[in-house]
């Protein structure tokens, strides 16, 4: 069983960079600490895996938080014993409203083992708190005063006050402060195509020098060239050409393998967007099978079909930062080729599968467009909705089926890079269902064998639909606009912003017009 390793690059943080550091070790002990089960060759098992620790590692700042808090302001009282209180996994109830940040102090009658009862108060009126704190009291016949920073709505937090006055155990309480809670930020998302520079979350899974199972496990040869090429896209920043590769002659003998083979298979299995973009690539692109296309040229290509473009990465990134990239029509691009010893199989993501796979399917409007619809619905997206948007793009992106004349054809890169699970997928063994995105996103999957379901479309345009209106379903702050102009994520959440689409739409309409005109004078005449 391998250990997962979680590496971050020396370049500017999102966030607080003292967290982000934080968090990746975090991550890396959590993955130790459970014995390394999160083996996490996919997409989706990098979403499931940051849902849980992120969930876990909140929990763990959110006790450090109180522990450092300075005691000298405001209400504070001075330090006896301090006693720190976490009411369960979740979010209470009392989230959902109207929150106020309340600060108070109660006397004691008796010893501190009437705080029990009191505890059970908040908890028993889903009231969360924060902080507490305990020290021996001034007053005469009182034993001690406890500080208490909850949080509440005020409709939860005028019981809690009557339960206390009449509990035997409070001598008096008296409340210190009362202030409207500050909404909660959201999620760092990358606002500019140059952001994608701060996605430090990159995840280095079933490395060849880590796990044993890896073909290139004891070929120390093999090993170093990866981390050649990886330095590659440490070194990366937007604007600057990608650097080109000297492919060796075991890396090109193992993409000629691979080519060949396909090949063969593409023009009865691949879908015809596939097959078209395909042969436009090896006329245009210099796809052939005796040497191995530079992802720059390959990038440049793309810009020209469909406005995408390569960036080079060293592995995997989170689950949240590969689909954010999706929404400025970035794909993040591996260079490095699979270990020569088995070239019918990659444990991971390599430059054949994505230059055969993936950039054929880019190459085309409408799946270019659904691939960054789906990064757009990602944005300022839950650790929840992640995971079901991962699980959809396994199932759609990497591994989806479409009709085609009446019959099943592959479009998932996954799929069209292996002739294995090429011959696979359009046999009569694998379970095929139609896709709907609420189910499809919570189905389990697999990444060790052969998938034992797919799931197909009527069209892209079908497909689009149902995840348009899948999304549109997802709560967050506000909606998001890609304006391809500035490279910039545009919120959608004040009226000017809304009043400069609509003047930008109008002005597009007004063009399409003149055109028809001008098309239905040339018929007449």
């Amino acid at each position: 069983m391998s250990t997962s390793v979680y590496n971050s690059v020396t370049k500017p943080m999102p966030a607080d960079t003292e967290t982000v550091k934080r968090r990746l070790a975090f991550q890396k002990s959590y993955s130790q600490e459970h014995g390394g089960s999160w083996r996490r060759r996919s997409l989706i098992e990098d979403a499931k895996f940051e849902s849980v620790t992120n969930k876990e590692f909140n929990k763990r700042e959110k006790h450090l938080s109180v522990k450092e808090k300075s005691v000298n302001t405001t209400g504070s009282i001075s330090e006896e014993e301090e006693v720190f209180v976490q009411n369960g996994d979740g979010p209470s109830p009392v989230e959902t409203g109207n929150l106020v940040n309340i600060t108070i102090v109660i006397t004691l009658n008796d010893g501190i083992s009437s705080l029990a009862k009191i505890l059970r108060v908040f908890e028993n009126t889903k009231v969360t708190i924060d902080h507490i704190e305990s020290r021996k009291s001034k007053k005469p016949d009182c034993q001690y005063e406890i500080l208490l920073q909850a949080v509440s709505t005020c409709e939860r937090w005028t019981p809690v006050t009557n339960l206390l006055r009449q509990s035997p155990q409070v001598n008096d309480i008296l409340i210190l402060n009362e202030q409207p809670r500050p909404a909660e930020k959201d999620d760092w998302y990358p606002h500019h195509i140059s952001d994608l520079d701060n996605c430090t979350h990159l995840v280095t899974k079933f490395e060849p020098d880590l796990d044993h199972d890896h073909p290139g496990f004891t070929d120390m040869k093999y090993r170093e060239r990866r981390k050649e090429i990886a330095d590659i896209a440490f070194e990366y920043r937007n604007g600057q050409p990608i650097p080109r590769v000297e492919y060796n002659e075991e890396e090109t003998r193992t993409w000629n393998h691979v080519y060949s083979r396909l090949q063969d298979f593409f023009p009865t299995h691949a879908c015809r967007e596939h097959r078209e973009n395909f042969e436009r690539l090896e006329k245009e692109c210099g796809y052939c099978p005796t040497s191995i296309p530079q992802l720059e040229d390959v990038s440049n290509y793309l810009k020209r079909r469909t406005g995408f473009q390569l960036r080079p990465v060293s592995g995997l990134l989170s689950a949240r930062d590969f689909l954010a990239s999706l929404a400025f029509r970035v794909f993040q691009c591996t260079q490095y080729v699979r270990h020569g010893s088995k070239p019918d199989h990659s444990p991971e993501p390599d430059c054949i599968h994505e230059i055969l796979g993936h950039v054929p399917m880019l190459a085309d409007p409408k799946f270019a467009q659904f691939s960054q619809e789906i990064g757009l619905a990602t944005l300022g997206a839950s650790d929840a909705d992640i995971e079901k948007f991962a699980t959809m793009y396994w199932f759609t992106v990497e591994f989806g089926l479409c009709k085609e004349d009446g019959e099943l054809r592959a479009y998932g890169a996954g799929t069209l890079s292996s002739y294995g699970e090429l011959q696979h997928a359009l046999s009569d063994a694998p379970e095929k269902r139609p896709f709907e995105p609420a189910k499809t996103s919570v189905q389990e999957y697999t990444d060790d064998d052969l998938q034992p379901i797919y799931y197909y479309v009527e069209s892209f345009d079908d497909m689009m639909q149902k995840m348009r209106h899948y999304a549109a379903g997802i709560s967050r702050r506000s909606e998001v606009r890609y304006d391809p102009y500035t490279q910039t994520i545009q919120q959608l959440a004040k009226r000017e912003t809304v009043d400069a689409i609509a003047l930008s739409v109008r002005n597009d309409i007004d063009c399409l017009q003149k055109a028809t005109r001008g098309m239905e004078r040339i018929q007449v005449s």
